[in-house]
């Protein structure tokens, strides 16, 4: 275990919290191997851009500083201070989706506009805002534990929130993160302790819309039904995925070597942001892909038996917070795998920690310092809590060490 060793983190002869060890290496494990697979995946598309090899190596390393002060600063921060302004984060959360259909303002790239124009850079909305869903969802569930418990109606604020920021992101458009939010708030909701069969009756009217959003485009009607037979349109709609398909299948059991892909090499599109994963089975083999798996799986494993651990010690707001975080990251992850194995349609998803990203990068590091921070904060509570039990014991163990001596013994 980790702890700051400061004032605010320490207190002397006081419960001492500290970062879960596990959880960091998982996390450092899928930077580490995102540095190394952008370098690999990215350079022929920089090249054939005439960017030169290690534009995109750069950038990302950039984003990534950006990423680890933003983690440094939200491991900092006392989760209490993101409870009191839940509201108001909520409040921008809306403001920033709604920014993105701004004439000027607002980016069209690809016929979505996801984007955000901030003159150096541009700002994708979308990421800030699964950070702060789940901070409000949290503060929610803290607020209303007896409603969302035991009546329907504790449920409807939440699930109209998150309604509204769906059809947002639908309007832009952007179905896997709207779908992304659907799940995870759902998911939230039950760990707070909501039946499963009100879940059940609010989603009812949610599954036809789901169908409406799924099917009433074009594109999106295609990505449907191509990715179950991807090898009938081998080089228009399903070009992405049987390209995915071929690289992965090249890979075997141990890859075809660091850096020897074929399919990066201006086949496989987007080989650096949404199919990275199929460079890595590819270069790495069915080891890295089982070795990326079983990262995202220890961290998000850690952050929810944290979050539990967090919710009995009465950490309420910082074992939501984890269980949140932890299914963010868990879904999307297993949305950007699913896509690149062909068990999804395809979705603009990243993975993240190892996908090449800007504003991804940036807010998915965020996220993950304050899923540390909540480890700390529950691991402190943890020590208190054996603390009042290891005083009464030691206090009782030097009672009964105490010698009295016989009357008869003691000289007058």
């Amino acid at each position: 275990m980790f702890g700051f060793d400061t004032t605010q983190a320490k207190r002397r002869q006081g419960p001492r919290g500290s970062f879960d060890l596990w959880l960091l290496v998982a996390l450092i494990g899928l930077v580490s191997i995102g540095v190394v697979m952008v370098t690999s995946s990215s350079i022929a598309v920089a090249d054939s851009q005439n960017l030169g090899a290690f534009y995109f190596l750069k950038k990302h390393l950039l984003f990534l500083s950006l990423g680890m002060i933003a983690a440094g600063m939200a491991m900092r921060t006392e989760l209490k201070l993101l409870e009191k302004h839940a509201f108001p984060l909520l409040a921008v959360a809306f403001v920033l989706l709604l920014a993105v259909f701004v004439p000027h303002f607002g980016m069209r790239i690809n016929g979505a506009r996801r984007w955000l124009n901030l003159l150096v850079t541009s700002f994708q909305p979308v990421e800030a805002v699964k950070l702060i869903l789940v901070v409000y969802l949290a503060s929610y569930l803290v607020r209303h534990r007896e409603n969302v418990e035991t009546r329907f109606l504790g449920l409807i604020k939440p699930i109209m929130v998150a309604g509204v920021i769906v059809l947002l992101l639908l309007a832009q458009p952007d179905f896997g993160s709207a779908t992304l939010v659907i799940a995870v708030t759902i998911a939230m909701v039950w760990l707070g302790g909501a039946r499963p069969i009100f879940l059940f009756i609010m989603g009812l009217p949610l599954m036809p819309l789901l169908y409406i959003a799924a099917t009433g485009e074009s594109y999106r009607m295609k990505r449907l039904t191509t990715f179950l037979h991807p090898w009938d349109h081998p080089f228009d709609d399903g070009f992405q995925l049987t390209q995915s398909l071929m690289a992965i299948g090249r890979g075997e059991w141990g890859g075809v070597g660091l850096g020897s892909s074929v399919l990066k090499l201006s086949y496989l599109p987007e080989a650096h942001t949404d199919f990275i994963f199929a460079v890595i089975g590819e270069e790495l083999g069915l080891a890295g892909v089982v070795l990326v798996m079983g990262l995202f799986a220890l961290a998000v494993g850690r952050g929810l038996y944290l979050g539990l651990k967090g919710v009995e010690v009465g950490q309420r707001f910082a074992g939501y917070v984890a269980f949140g975080v932890s299914l963010m990251l868990a879904m999307q992850a297993i949305v950007s795998v699913g896509v690149n194995l062909g068990a999804l349609p395809t979705k603009g998803l990243t993975l993240p920690l190892i996908s090449y990203g800007g504003s991804s990068m940036v807010l998915t590091c965020a996220m993950a310092g304050v899923l540390l921070r909540a480890t700390f904060e529950i691991n402190r509570a943890l020590d208190a809590r054996q603390m009042t039990t290891r005083v009464p014991a030691a206090v009782a163990a030097v009672d009964a060490n105490v010698v009295v001596k016989p009357r008869e013994a003691v000289i007058a």
